[in-house]
Formats: C-alpha cells, structure tokens, sequence
C-alpha cells in the first residue's frame, strides 16, 4: 500500500534530522564518509521507522528483523539512527571515531547494541545476510533480513557468490538493497569500475529487481512491499541516489566520500540541508 501523506510527512521530518545529526556528528568526529550517509539517509529512515520488526529495550530479540549494513563504513550515518532509536546513547555519538570509543568509524557488533554485523570489509555483507537468511529458515522463524550495499562494493566477487547463494535457495527473506550513488572513493563508478548493466546483472543472477529513486519514500516504501509479496524470487533494490545528498558542494561528487569540516562549510552544510527538506516538503501534496 502507498504510504498515507502524513507518513511521508513525518518520514520526511525525522530524515531531515537525522542528516543534520550526521553533519553533527562528523563534527565531533573530526571527519567522516559523509557522501555515502547522507546518500543512505532515507533508506535507513525508511527501514527504521517504518518496516524493521525491532525493540530497542531487547537488542537481540529472537524474532526481531535483522540489518546489514554492507557499507560499513558509513556508520556515521549509522550510529545517529541507533541512538535516535534508542538503542545507543545519544550523548555517546560526541566519541565516535574518537580513541577508546564504542564507536568506531567501522561499528562494532560486540561493543554497539542494536548492530546486527560488524562489516567495512567490503564484499562481506551479503554472504553475512545469506547466512542469517538461511538460518531463520532453519529456525523456522519469519524475520526478514535487509541487506544495503554500496554500489561501488559490487566491484567485489563475493558479492556475486552471495547473489548467487540467495537465488539458488530461494532466500526471499533476504532484501537486498544497493545504494546506488555512482560514487567512490576515488570517482565514479562507471571509470572506475563499469557496473552497468547494473539491473541486468541482478536480473541474471535470478533477481526480481526494482529500479527507483532512493530519496523518493513512496517508491521506497512500493520497493520494499513488492520484495515481501516476492515469493519465486528474491528481490534486489537499487536505490538511485546521490553522494552527499542536499548538500550542494558535495552532491554528486565523489571526492566528498570522506570529509571533515571547519565551522563556516558546517554552517554551509545546515543552510543546504534546510533549504533541501523545505523543497522536499514543497513537492509533497495530500
């Protein structure tokens, strides 16, 4: 079902907080791979605050859904989430990426409650999602697993292992997202690493696949209720977005995969944030 206008109202509303806390958050960090969060944002809000079965008081609830977050490295988008969900303690994201730490700039599953991988090695998150996939089969549980892939991490083969794995059983507990920004560290994909047909690729590989705009919550939301519907065949989302995402000295560039800021580009960044959410709620209508 399409999302009723005041879910995508408020949607709209956390999504534009949590990328001001990220921008905070990469402050008291020093820096960060704020590109790649800011691009994530929505999905994150979307699964978090909408679709993840969780409970902040129990972490590791057996029935609860699990997450993968296959680009680990963003965990500077991340970690805002779980603390505004609860899970972490706000307070606690003036440490992140600082010595001593519970966050670390990769989240670490043993230290943060809440995080379902510890991941950052590219390649890693989808074996990892499979595993748990094939686990709540045998379990005979019914949660899902959701599993966000950067897409300049599907350079890596293990990726394509794991897609194949998801195919061949037939693990349609397992959604597989990718964030497909067309950035990485060191330029865009197609230069670095040609990726397209990126929808044929996921198609041959047994995928019923759904292209859409990853800032976009209705096509999100249709995305992810068409992959629960998916009974034959598991589903791929590529979510087309853009590094650095409201912000516009960083928008489509990849050399803002990592950055860190001095007080008048933070500045810059809010004012850009601000002005973004308002013409995103300009654009929605009852």
């Amino acid at each position: 079902m399409p999302l009723a206008y005041e879910e995508v109202i408020k949607l709209e509303k956390k999504a534009h907080q949590l990328r001001h806390l990220i921008i905070d958050t990469i402050t008291w960090a020093g820096s960060g791979h704020v590109g790649g969060a800011l691009s994530a944002i929505d999905m994150l809000t979307i699964l978090y605050y909408k679709y993840l079965n969780i409970d902040p008081s129990q972490p590791d609830w057996e029935e609860r859904d699990r997450f993968v977050l296959s680009k680990g490295h963003i965990g500077v988008g991340f970690a805002p989430v779980l603390a505004d969900k609860g899970f972490i303690d706000k307070e606690s994201l003036k440490t992140y990426n600082h010595t001593g730490s519970d966050l670390g700039m990769h989240l670490n599953m043993l230290k943060v409650p809440g995080l379902d991988a510890s991941t950052g090695s590219l390649g890693h998150g989808l074996p990892l999602a499979l595993g748990m996939g094939l686990g709540a089969r045998y379990l005979k549980k019914t949660y899902k697993v959701y599993c966000l892939l950067g897409d300049g991490e599907c350079n890596e083969g293990s990726v394509w292992e794991a897609a194949m794995g998801i195919a061949h059983y037939q693990a349609t507990n397992v959604i597989t997202i990718v964030d497909r920004n067309q950035c990485m560290i060191d330029g865009r994909t197609e230069d670095i690493m040609k990726l397209e047909p990126f929808t044929h690729k996921w198609e041959s590989f047994g995928f019923a696949v759904k292209s859409i705009d990853g800032h976009d919550f209705q096509q999100l939301a249709e995305a992810i209720e068409f992959a629960h519907q998916s009974e034959d065949k598991p589903t791929c989302i590529i979510a087309n977005t853009f590094k650095g995402n409201g912000v516009k000295f960083m928008q489509d560039n990849y050399k803002y995969h990592y950055a860190g800021f001095d007080d008048q580009k933070v500045k810059e960044c809010k004012k850009d944030l601000d002005e973004y959410h308002s013409q995103r709620l300009q654009g929605r209508s009852e």
